[in-house]
């Protein structure tokens, strides 16, 4: 089990977590249990990298306490 930090860079950080297994998809619809958006609606990038829905986070080399970025679409 991981846990993820997410920040928006409007004042949120969501604290997600989850296997290091999941997938962004995954990833994403756990965020939208938090936050209340749709899950099709946000998009987690690393700086320029935008992530793929359906790669795993071990693949991403995303490890326990990391922090991502949060944007909405």
């Amino acid at each position: 089990m991981i846990e993820v930090v997410l920040n928006d860079r409007l004042g949120k950080k969501v604290r997600v977590k989850c296997n290091d297994d999941d997938t962004i998809g995954d990833l994403k619809k756990l965020v939208a249990a938090q936050t209340g958006t749709r899950s099709d609606k946000i998009r987690i990038q690393k700086w320029y990298t935008i992530y793929k829905d359906h790669i795993t986070l071990k693949d991403y080399e995303i490890h326990d306490g990391m922090g991502l970025e949060l944007y909405y679409n």
